[in-house]
């Protein structure tokens, strides 16, 4: 049931108004001390490993606890385990242009795998005019002097399919009928009531969700993008007519899984490509880091500490997420 892939191969739990962001504050204020242990943000995770290597989970009967309705229990908080959004096919490689001479990255071997996991080297199949234009954006990524060379999410934008299972972490809720995944980009909600898609003059930064259960597989479709979402810093892209054809692989512990999406879209791929993104579920257990696991424990007396998070604001340019320029208007 397991193998290994080869070296070579956030937002509030739900936002309840300002009443519940007030006692959120209060209860968080009796764990402060406790955060103050929290290791600062370094690179790519603050402290969380990242890993070379991820077990290949594959698709059969679940044997793990369940909901009141019937789903395989797998909500809490989540996180990939290779490296955040800075680069999509070398994700230890960082944002274009970001890495000194003095630092070389070593051999690609013994590098983090590329997210891309179909085809075998790696890479996005993209037609000629499609690649010109991932290059054209990466030559620009320092110093964005248009628009369309600065990327979405640092303008606040959702960072769409695929790129948020690998910014942030994130958290994943039940609710008879559906699954709900909490963003700090945004949030989706993956309906399981065998309803029908939105009408295609609909279109959306996160697309529109229609799943169901495979035993230990959550099988999702995922159409109506509206295309303007990049993969990552290094620009890489679907048009509004992708459609997404994802697999949520679950080990029967509970505790990883893996995020599988095959991307079809004839007029910007030469073929359809498959995107694996590894996740590893966090407890209290874990020291959160304010990246990847960016909770916090609230002890509450009496009864077991629980997990929150804090509401996140965004703030255009946060820092260099696609270059510190703003050109045009809103």
């Amino acid at each position: 049931m397991i193998g290994h892939y080869s070296m070579r191969q956030k937002v509030t739990t739900r936002q309840t108004g300002i009443c519940g962001l007030i006692v959120t504050t209060i209860l968080l204020a009796a764990s402060a001390s406790a955060q103050d242990a929290t290791p600062a943000r370094q690179g790519n995770g603050g402290g969380v490993p990242r890993e070379k290597s991820y077990p290949k989970l594959v698709s059969g009967k679940w044997t793990g606890p369940r909901t009141a309705d019937g789903q395989p229990d797998i909500s809490g908080h989540w996180s990939n385990t290779i490296s955040n959004h800075s680069n999509f096919t070398d994700p230890g490689a960082g944002a274009p242009g970001d890495r000194p001479a003095n630092r070389p990255l070593g051999p690609r071997s013994e590098r983090a795998p590329s997210r891309v996991t179909d085809p075998a080297d790696g890479q996005v199949p993209f037609q000629p005019w499609a690649a010109d234009k991932v290059k054209e954006f990466q030559a620009h990524f320092a110093n964005p002097t248009r628009d369309d060379y600065i990327e979405p999410l640092a303008r606040c934008a959702p960072a769409g399919v695929p790129k948020s299972f690998y910014w942030h972490g994130y958290e994943v809720a039940q609710y008879p009928g559906y699954v709900v995944l909490f963003f700090s980009s945004g949030t989706r909600i993956i309906h399981l009531d065998n309803t029908p898609h939105l009408p295609a003059s609909i279109s959306l930064w996160n697309g529109d969700s229609r799943g169901h259960w495979e035993g230990n597989t959550l099988v999702v479709d995922v159409t109506n993008v509206n295309g303007k979402a990049l993969f990552g810093r290094t620009g890489e892209f679907a048009g509004p007519n992708a459609h997404y054809a994802e697999r949520y692989i679950f080990q029967n512990d509970g505790k990883r899984f893996n995020y599988e999406v095959t991307i079809t879209d004839p007029e910007v791929y030469t073929r359809p490509f498959t995107v694996t993104v590894p996740a590893r579920k966090y407890t209290v257990a874990d020291q959160p880091d304010g990246w990847n696991f960016e909770t916090r424990v609230v002890e509450r007396p009496g009864k077991s500490p629980v997990l929150d998070r804090d509401e996140r604001i965004c703030t255009e340019n946060n820092g260099g997420f696609g270059g510190v320029s703003v050109v045009g208007k809103y």
